[in-house]
Formats: structure tokens, C-alpha cells, sequence
């Protein structure tokens, strides 16, 4: 199965489902950054609410390819970040383990959004053995070519999870809450599941498996 996906921030478990059942997968690297989107955005279950966290950039409302982004630094978003993070999940099974992998990346002041993303998206993928060809689109692609598919933006939190069809969240136990909340951030599931988090990413995404 060949993938069309945009970079996303710590994405999200559904994100991580479509790259376990891909083959390869063309990561737009031409597209004009979206607002209110995982591409500079995740979400982690708290105490008493489910935690938006937001990555500040410079775009001043133009139009700008993500390449192109730049993170802005002077809002003090990555003590926050990491703050929310550690207070969620320090008392998880696996965030000792993994913790400083994710720490160090985000105080490492990439200035760029796409090459943060990129970072912390090779991090997840060898903390999950998984292994993924990724390949840059050679320019802007307003469909996708013949025999690959369109998943830009379908992951979308302002998207009701129900429209994502394909995908049916493995429950785990989560820190916060006895409701299970589907589709946080990989890094939910990581914290919480540690070397068992692909089995939960292979259920999740079963109806891909023929696709």
C-alpha cells in the first residue's frame, strides 16, 4: 500500500496504524503549512480533559511551504510542552525508557516545524521497530498519482474519529480517567504500552490489511 501523508507533530496512533500496514510513503514536502492542524499539534489525555499542544510559528496568516516554516521561540512552548508531557506520564510504565529521547529532541532548537517533525517521526519509528520507506513528493501534488492514496489532512482533530473508517482503536490502559480516549499522540501509547504499542498500531488498523 502507497501512502500519501502530511508531516504531523508527535502524530497520532491512527497516523502510526496507516504506516505499519504501508509499503512506502510520500511525505509532502511542497504543501502551504494548514492551520489548526497535527502539523504543528498533538494531543495527550490529562487529569481532566484532553491537552491540545501547539507548536508557535511564524506565518502571520501567508501562505508558507512547510519547509519553509519557522518555529517562533519566543513564546516559551517548550518548557510548556514538556511540562504537560512529564505531568501526564511520569508515573507511566514506559517513560523512564523513552523519555529522553523525546526531552532532547524538543530542546534541540530546530528552527524549522518540518524538521522537528521529522525528528521526533524517527525517534517513534525505531522506539517501534518499524520499519517504513518515506520518500519526498518531487513537487506539489494536488491529487495523488495512480496507485498511491490520499491521506493528507483525513487525520484531522477537528474531524470526528468516526470518519476515520479504516480505523478502530485497540484499547490499553491509559493514565488518566476511566474512559478510554482513542487517538492521542504516540506518545500516549509509548508511555503506556512501551514494545507492545505495534501490536496495538496492527489491530487498530486491521481494515487496512487488504487495502
Amino acid at each position: 500500500m502507497k501512502l500519501l501523508l502530511e508531516s504531523q507533530y508527535f502524530p497520532s496512533v491512527a497516523y502510526f496504524s496507516l504506516l505499519y500496514y504501508a509499503d512506502e510513503v510520500y511525505l509532502d514536502v511542497h504543501e502551504h503549512f494548514v492551520k489548526q492542524t497535527y502539523r504543528n499539534r498533538f494531543q495527550i489525555p490529562g487529569s481532566n480533559r484532553v491537552l491540545n499542544l501547539s507548536v508557535p510559528v511564524h506565518h502571520a496568516g501567508r501562505k508558507i511551504p512547510i519547509r519553509e516554516l519557522r518555529i517562533d521561540y519566543q513564546q516559551k512552548w517548550v518548557n510548556n510542552h514538556w511540562r504537560a508531557i512529564r505531568s501526564a506520564y511520569g508515573k507511566a510504565p514506559f517513560f523512564d525508557f523513552y523519555a529522553d529521547f523525546f526531552h532532547d529532541e524538543i530542546h534541540g532548537n530546530h528552527t524549522h516545524l518540518f524538521n522537528l517533525n521529522q525528528s521526533l517521526l524517527t525517534i517513534c519509528l525505531k522506539l517501534l521497530k518499524l520499519d517504513v520507506i518515506f520518500r519526498d513528493t518531487p513537487e506539489y501534488w494536488k491529487t495523488a498519482p495512480e496507485g498511491v492514496i490520499d491521506f493528507r489532512s483525513v487525520i484531522h482533530p477537528k474531524k470526528p474519529i468516526d470518519n476515520l473508517t479504516w480505523f478502530q482503536p485497540q484499547r490499553y490502559h491509559q493514565i488518566f480517567g476511566k474512559d478510554f480516549v482513542p487517538n492521542m499522540s504516540i506518545l500516549d501509547l509509548l508511555f503506556c504500552t512501551g514494545p507492545d504499542a505495534i501490536d496495538v498500531l496492527r489491530v487498530s488498523g486491521v481494515l487496512l490489511k487488504n487495502n
